[in-house]
């Protein structure tokens, strides 16, 4: 299967078993990050490759 670009709070939620809320908290948190770099955001996605990375260290 292809991954997507993009990484939403429903697959979050899942992949980390928490509640859709916290996933919308870590999405707006990691967001704000990309934003202070000067990168465009997306509310409610977040760059898989980032959220890989500030989640488990180097993405492949």
């Amino acid at each position: 299967m292809e991954k997507k670009l993009m990484v939403t709070a429903e697959e979050i939620a899942v992949e980390l078993s928490v509640s859709k809320s916290f996933a919308y908290n870590l999405i707006k948190r990691l967001n704000g990050e990309l934003a202070k770099k000067g990168y465009i955001t997306i509310p409610g996605r977040v760059s898989r490759r980032y959220y890989e990375e500030k989640l488990y260290g180097k993405a492949e």
